[in-house]
């Protein structure tokens, strides 16, 4: 885990005002209030400024529907109802990095219409364009794309490092029964551990 060879690299994986805002739809299953009951935004930040000290990537990955939705998977019980109810447009406030978070202008954005950061994406390209072989997921959800994309991040040959608590969920339970799979294919870490 600590090879000074390895470069490595922080996914910052959507903290979008839909889902962690508490004027969001989807942050009202739970998401806003884990996130300010944990001080999330505090430890995401926190892990950010520790990678751009270092000069090392950082990479915001967000969930954006074209505004005509047609790449929207309909038939999804995760993403199925978002047209009807207008959320997770490209360009709009809906997929906004929150202002809570150290998001820049300059910064790389990824957009993926699917739950993984990898599926459907060039992000493992990218990755391997800036050497980077160790990836550090911070995300929303806990359970759902940090857990697809570490198992997509492991699955194509990088180290993986979930920051558990720049992670959120819609519950504390389903945080921790996602913390306790991923040490299957990740090292789980908190801010305060990060070895850099």
């Amino acid at each position: 885990m600590q090879d000074p060879a390895t470069t490595k690299a922080l996914l910052v994986i959507d903290f979008i005002n839909e889902v962690v805002d508490e004027r969001g739809k989807l942050a009202a299953k739970g998401y806003a209030d884990f996130i300010n009951k944990a001080a999330t935004f505090d430890k995401l930040n926190t892990a950010i400024a520790i990678f751009r000290k270092k000069e090392l990537p950082v990479i915001f990955v967000r969930l954006a529907f074209d505004p005509s939705y047609a790449n929207q998977p309909k038939s999804s019980p995760l993403f199925g109802k978002a047209h009807e109810y207008g959320i997770l447009k490209a360009g709009d406030w809906s997929t906004a990095f929150h202002p809570s978070i150290d998001f820049r202008t300059n910064d790389l954005v990824m957009e993926r219409q699917r739950v993984s950061a990898f599926h459907g994406t060039p992000l493992a390209d990218l990755l391997r364009e800036k050497s980077v072989t160790h990836v550090f997921i911070a995300g929303v959800a806990t359970d759902l794309a940090v857990e697809a994309t570490a198992r997509d991040a492991h699955d194509n040959d990088f180290i993986v490092t979930v920051v558990a608590d720049a992670c959120a969920a819609a519950s504390q339970q389903d945080h921790e029964k996602s913390l306790q799979f991923l040490p299957k294919i990740a090292w789980v870490v908190t801010v305060d551990s990060m070895e850099l």
